[in-house]
């Protein structure tokens, strides 16, 4: 049986059971960024970013796109989907590929837009994550969510609509079979009853996941944990009340793996009030995947980031941190990036960074 026990994170004085094995601090992992890595398309914005070494020994990139005429955040939420590119090497630079999980029409619960794809494979099958959400009616034309922005109907319909999907393949080409519902759903009356975003599954050699989450509560975001037994679900919440949240401050996109000893997370810092940096990556450790302690330093990434040409630059944003493990261990950082002085209203280009990362 999956049975955890709930406990909440907190500073660095709240420590939970760990494995033996002393944990190298992440930010001393980052090597230099390669310049033109990575996966950009100049006419769309492109956000989120999972890389997987496939059966055919490439590294196939799932990230998420739409139109660039659309503003942004309005844009991902009546337009968003999930497109795969691929390269021959970790660093890239990745091209485009195909669509891979496309609007299907307004009557699915994922008819509209895809989004926060996340791979992983146990097995013979790859799992992809993702988040999903529709509206009624036709897609708006562009000019329409130029106008109205973030207060278009549809956007106001679509973004308590998302929930959290599971589309399986046994090749990374697909074809892909998406779960006719959700796997996981909000909760009425509960802390998670507004959204389920942001999926962080972390998966076993069994088959069983750990699925953190991000929800949103009048005190902030809280990341929740659920599980499953098997990947194809049912998925249960492993605890009642948020089990990842900060005393120090908010963070959103976490990404979680099983390290062989202990688990360890990388989520991004809401506004600086946990590693001192507004938008960088915050570094956690635990023993159980329930009770969670920062590690030191708390700080996994900055903004600021070195380029293999011996430049450093920084970035407006960058989010959605995920990881490309190989054999298990962590080789490359991945992560949404923008220009402009932060922000998504201020970004004029968004692309996908990878970061090569030394071993432990």
């Amino acid at each position: 049986m999956l049975e955890l026990r709930y406990t909440h994170i907190g500073t660095r004085d709240s420590q939970p059971a760990i494995g033996s094995r002393a944990i190298t601090p992440f930010i001393e992992r980052l090597l230099p960024a390669p310049v033109g890595g990575g996966f950009m398309q100049d006419d769309h914005w492109v956000w989120c970013g999972s890389a997987i070494r496939g059966e055919d020994a490439r590294f196939h990139l799932f990230a998420a796109r739409w139109p660039k005429a659309l503003p942004f955040f309005a844009g991902y939420l009546t337009h968003s989907e999930v497109v795969r590119a691929v390269a021959d090497t970790p660093e890239g630079p990745y091209a485009f590929q195909e669509v891979v999980l496309p609007a299907r029409g307004s009557e699915h619960w994922d008819g509209q837009m895809t989004h926060n794809p996340t791979i992983h494979r146990v097995g013979d099958t790859y799992l992809l994550y993702y988040i999903g959400a529709t509206y009624a009616g036709e897609k708006p034309e562009a000019a329409e969510v130029q106008r109205l922005g973030r207060r278009l109907p549809q956007c106001q319909e679509c973004y308590p609509n998302i929930r959290i999907g599971l589309a399986t393949a046994s090749s990374v080409y697909g074809p892909w079979t998406r779960a006719e519902a959700p796997i996981l759903r909000t909760r009425p009356g509960k802390w998670d009853s507004s959204v389920v975003t942001n999926p962080a599954p972390c998966v076993r050699d069994d088959g069983s996941v750990l699925l953190y989450y991000r929800s949103n509560t009048p005190e902030g975001m809280r990341l929740g944990l659920a599980g499953a037994e098997h990947y194809a679900g049912p998925y249960r919440r492993l605890a009642e009340d948020p089990v990842l949240r900060f005393d120090a401050g908010e963070v959103e996109d976490p990404f979680v793996w099983w390290n062989g000893d202990q688990y360890e997370l990388i989520a991004k810092d809401m506004r600086g009030e946990v590693c001192g940096e507004d938008g960088a990556g915050v570094h956690a450790h635990s023993g159980d995947g329930m009770a969670w302690a920062l590690s030191n330093p708390p700080k996994a990434y900055s903004r600021r980031v070195r380029w293999d040409d011996g430049s450093v630059t920084e970035q407006g944003a960058l989010e959605r941190p995920q990881l490309l493990l190989q054999e298990g261990r962590p080789t490359h950082l991945f992560a949404a990036a923008g220009d402009g002085p932060g922000g998504f209203d201020h970004c004029t280009r968004t692309w996908n960074l990878v970061i090569p990362l030394a071993s432990q």
